[in-house]
């Protein structure tokens, strides 16, 4: 019986005594032990009546058994939807419902807060967590540790991911097993990684980024990664000399930069360096380069199409592009308002078709005509343009999206929430340059006539409704926004007006 994805990423590993996942405190998990532990929780989801189609929702902590979980619904037909561990319950209950989850997991210690949403939309929720434990571990315990595995094809659904434009709600991108397996394919083939490869995985695994990038990756070649909790600066120091690659967004190179352990010894073992999520400032990747004598390679992608472009492993890598499409791959810079193909070396929107783009969004018919063409081309929304050589470089966004440690963050659900606080007349949220994360979020606020705002209570405001990560870094208040002719509020303006805000932090 054919499975696409769990053929092509897990079934060769069946069996293989090897090294998958070496954990921080020492503890070693082979491929085989990995692959039984997917085949029971695969056994656990139909006894929990989840099967072929139906959606399960996960807001766990980054683990041997979070990753498990992912293949179980590969195996069994589940459509998989990672949701951020640093959601609050208000947050994770649009997903939940809007997905039509029949089953959420999650942290002990957030199932207080989210029984009730889960009870209120009728979805059963359990508990799992790193070292084995949680109710569906529990389940699991006695079940086969060998699953076979349902039929799925190229274009049936393997995953959600949710994003966002900066209007309305967040939407589903719906993404195949193709989509995921050829994007995989292509990166391995790219950056030329083997089962002698042993990955830093310091990632989170809700993201497209650590999850169907670096994993899939390494679950192809067979190699193995050395898998971090979270991103933790003495543990790459420490396990750089025992590994030949990391995958990072440029938070980690800047936080490496600013450690004086960091240099050449500790980086000899060390083939290739990635970054992506967010643009790695050109200054970061020449002091990279003087350090240590490797050149960062960028790539460009998207979460509703994965991998679009990379740097050559073999070749010049240009600081300040993302490189080239990646084989299969077709990219064309077109004309924002007529779609029509731009010159080389213009200014336009970027749009891409192959493999590797996703299949619309969940149940958002118009928001996928939209966005994606008939033809299959995808219009990204970035701004950029692609020289004589084929390099891309990408100059802006289209969508106001802010990407601040590679994560994105979508202005409107910041501006709406301060938008409802009853002293405040309107606001408008943008990102500026920051050393650190790339970019990080100003809040710009207008109060009602005669009225008085306190921005240690929007502070509050914001701590209980939204993730740490979408906080803005800094709340300036203004009797007006600036805008143009029509009423549109210029946000060109407020980004240069505190471009240099944070450049000295």
């Amino acid at each position: 019986m054919v499975n696409h994805l769990y053929d092509g990423l897990f079934q060769p590993l069946v069996g293989k005594q090897t090294p998958f996942l070496i954990l921080s405190d020492g503890d070693v998990w082979s491929h085989d032990r990995f692959i039984r532990l997917a085949a029971q929780y695969a056994h656990t989801l139909n006894a929990m009546n989840v099967t072929v189609g139906d959606r399960l929702a996960v807001q766990i902590n980054k683990s041997p058994e979070a990753l498990a979980v992912y293949a179980a619904c590969v195996q069994a037909g589940v459509i998989f939807l990672p949701l951020n561990t640093a959601y609050t319950a208000d947050e994770v209950s649009y997903f939940v419902e809007n997905s039509g989850a029949s089953l959420m997991l999650c942290a002990s210690k957030s199932f207080e807060s989210l029984h009730p949403i889960c009870d209120g939309l009728s979805v059963r929720l359990e508990t799992l967590d790193g070292a084995s434990e949680g109710s569906f571990h529990e389940a699991s315990l006695d079940k086969d540790d060998v699953f076979d595995p349902v039929e799925r094809g190229p274009d049936d659904l393997a995953a959600f991911l949710y994003t966002s434009g900066t209007t309305g709600r967040s939407k589903g991108a719906m993404l195949s097993h193709d989509n995921l397996l050829s994007n995989s394919q292509a990166l391995v083939e790219q950056w030329e990684f083997t089962s002698d490869d042993v990955l830093l995985h310091q990632l989170p695994i809700f993201h497209t980024h650590g999850l169907f990038v670096a994993t899939n990756v390494v679950l192809l070649s067979g190699c193995s990664m050395r898998f971090c909790a979270g991103f933790d600066v003495d543990a790459l120091i420490r396990d750089m000399p025992k590994a030949t690659a990391l995958m990072g967004v440029p938070t980690f190179y800047t936080r490496l930069l600013a450690d004086d352990r960091f240099g050449r010894d500790v980086t000899k073992s060390m083939r290739l360096f990635i970054s992506g999520s967010a643009p790695l400032l050109a200054e970061t990747h020449r002091a990279f380069e003087d350090r240590t004598g490797h050149r960062i390679l960028e790539r460009y992608g998207m979460t509703e199409t994965n991998m679009n472009t990379s740097n050559p492993y073999n070749g010049d890598r240009r600081a300040g592009t993302v490189g080239m499409p990646l084989p299969g791959v077709e990219l064309k810079v077109t004309d924002p308002e007529t779609g029509v193909v731009l010159p080389q070396g213009e200014i336009g929107v970027i749009e891409v078709r192959g493999p590797n783009v996703f299949k619309g969004y969940w149940q958002m018919p118009e928001k996928t005509a939209a966005e994606l063409r008939k033809d299959g081309f995808f219009i990204t929304g970035d701004l950029g343009f692609q020289d004589e050589d084929g390099y891309i470089t990408i100059v802006g966004r289209g969508k106001d999206l802010i990407i601040s440690g590679g994560y994105n963050i979508y202005p409107k659900e910041i501006e709406s929430l301060l938008d409802d606080q009853p002293n405040i007349l309107e606001t408008a949220v943008v990102g500026v340059p920051h050393p650190d994360f790339g970019e990080t979020v100003v809040a710009v606020v207008v109060p009602r006539s005669d009225e008085t705002v306190i921005i240690s209570d929007l502070q509050d405001v914001v701590k209980e409704k939204l993730a740490r990560f979408k906080h803005p870094q800094h709340y300036e208040i203004m009797t007006e926004l600036p805008r143009n002719t029509m009423g549109k509020v210029q946000k060109n303006i407020l980004r240069e007006q505190f471009f240099d805000m944070f450049q000295s932090t």
